[in-house]
């Protein structure tokens, strides 16, 4: 009797502290699934909140109930001054705006300037719009426009931020070559680059914000006067191709090509490193000596 005892106590023993196992398990599991669902509602919490940079880009027309994202070297002057003579009735026309004015007023107004709850309505009710361009002809036009020209930020402040980077005499003064500028931006953390080189995928955040138009700088033309008639724009109002610069070439495949050749192989890889992203989702060729030579 005393061995039957035995082994039924250490039965029942065993049979305790399975159960005390499977229950410590399904505590576990059932703890650990609680903190998931805590930590993807927060996720989902903070994604609900636009970025504050993205909502800084984002230019809102509320007449016809429309949204531009800006991104610098894909025609962004004449969108602005498009937004600025839809909002006006055409009570002027789109080469009395100067390049300097539409960039600094305050008459266009930006999402950023709007509560989250507001921001979100409009996001939801809105025709959003985007436009892109091969990242490397964006990049190469951003380089003449910004280091080959005489406006103070760039062509002082940030090319002697380059020159004291790469060059050993920091007292020269010579403008920044096309390479000093591309070692100079493949440095830096993507997220902190400056609006005109900074990836557009990280400017627009085509990921989280459905555009309902995405048009392209290769076809800005047609692209913008469709825009304007899903909008509702009057029909007298056209996409203007004003040019700040108006006696120099526009940025096209033959000079991209020309600047890009400038480079060595480990530059034109982590340039396309960088913009790995804009290349994948907006449909642009790695091969852009073939894809220049085929859009010119």
């Amino acid at each position: 009797m005393h061995c039957a005892s035995l082994v039924f106590l250490v039965f029942y023993f065993t049979l305790f502290v399975i159960f005390l196992f499977i229950t410590f398990i399904t505590i576990s599991f059932i703890t650990i699934i609680m903190i998931m669902i805590i930590i993807i509602n927060n996720l989902l919490k903070l994604r609900s909140k636009l970025d504050s940079h993205v909502a800084n880009q984002l230019f809102v027309e509320h007449k016809h109930k429309f949204m531009y994202c800006e991104v610098p070297k894909v025609g962004c002057s004449n969108w602005k001054r498009t937004i600025f003579l839809l909002q006006a009735d055409l009570n002027a026309e789109a080469s009395e705006i100067e390049h300097d004015h539409i960039h600094q007023t305050s008459l266009i107004k930006k999402l950023v300037t709007y509560p989250p709850a507001i921001q979100k309505e409009f996001l939801n009710n809105y025709t959003k719009v985007m436009f892109t361009r091969h990242p490397l002809e964006r990049l190469v036009s951003a380089y003449r426009d910004k280091l080959l020209h005489s406006e103070p930020f760039y062509s002082i402040t940030v090319a002697n931020q380059i020159r004291a980077m790469f060059r050993k005499n920091k007292n020269s003064s010579e403008k920044v070559s096309f390479q000093e500028f591309v070692n100079f931006i493949i440095a830096k953390p993507p997220s902190t680059l400056d609006i005109h080189w900074k990836p557009m995928f990280l400017l627009c955040d085509p990921c989280n914000i459905h555009y309902d138009v995405l048009g392209k700088y290769e076809t800005l033309g047609l692209d913008s006067e469709h825009v304007l008639k899903v909008i509702g724009a009057p029909e007298s109002l056209h996409y203007p191709s004003l040019k700040r610069y108006g006696s120099e070439k526009r940025t096209n495949g033959d000079i991209t090509l020309e600047y890009l050749r400038q480079l060595n192989s480990e530059q034109i890889e982590k340039i396309k490193k960088l913009y790995e992203m804009d290349f994948f989702l907006f449909n642009y060729t790695m091969k852009y000596e073939d894809y220049f030579s085929l859009n010119d």
